[in-house]
């Protein structure tokens, strides 16, 4: 295809897949006469999986570029790509400095669950920081709602893993796993807003407005 159409199917414009490809985020095209090029299905997926980590992800393009060339490695597993691309998604920004007992409670939490887990995991400090800043607001999070909560969270993992499993290619994996997390955690608190709605109205059907 020619980029006029790589342009339309990835919905990128011209002039950054030009940029993407000055920067070196994007490989060559077949070269077929003067300032003409032929791009494949690989560069569309390319394409869309760094749309997904600058737009979606807000990840940097110097960012990016070091992701891509971890995941272009041989011999790199799904799991080993998503090792290297999910923990620099942030999922704390402005994050209330925690303590060390933050910190250690985060890592008691997950060894308590049996998760497997990395020491140097981001995602363990952003935990920690959400412990902080409950508790420098007055509201801690007490040990059997935390439990609570980590059951629960549990189920969302195997569907979110699911959904990725049925994406034919790695790059496509890399794709979904970004738009899907940080788009799926927007989901959850949608959802979850909705049903704390209905569960208060199902606990005091007596406040409930009803029509006229």
């Amino acid at each position: 295809m020619r980029i006029a159409e790589l342009s339309e199917q990835a919905e990128v414009p011209i002039p950054t897949i030009k940029y993407y490809l000055r920067e070196g985020l994007l490989p060559r095209g077949e070269a077929t006469g003067r300032n003409q090029a032929r791009y494949g299905t690989e560069h569309l997926r390319r394409l869309r999986l760094i749309r997904a980590l600058t737009t979606v992800g807000g990840l940097p393009v110097a960012t990016v570029r070091t992701i891509l060339a971890e995941v272009d490695e041989p011999g790199l597993g799904i799991h080993g790509m998503l090792g290297r691309v999910m923990p620099r998604i942030p999922a704390v920004r402005n994050g209330i400095e925690p303590e060390e007992a933050d910190r250690e409670r985060a890592r008691d939490l997950v060894a308590g669950r049996g998760w497997h887990s990395y020491a140097d995991d981001p995602n363990l400090e952003a935990l920690a920081m959400v412990f902080a800043a409950h508790r420098e607001a007055g509201h801690p999070l007490e040990d059997d709602v935390l439990s609570g909560y980590a059951e629960a969270i549990e189920p969302v993992a195997r569907i979110d893993l699911d959904r990725l499993a049925a994406l034919p290619e790695p790059e496509e994996v890399l794709e979904g796993a970004v738009v899907k997390t940080v788009l799926g955690d927007t989901l959850m608190v949608v959802l979850r807003r909705l049903a704390q709605v209905h569960e208060s109205a199902k606990r005091r059907p007596e406040e409930v407005s009803r029509p006229d």
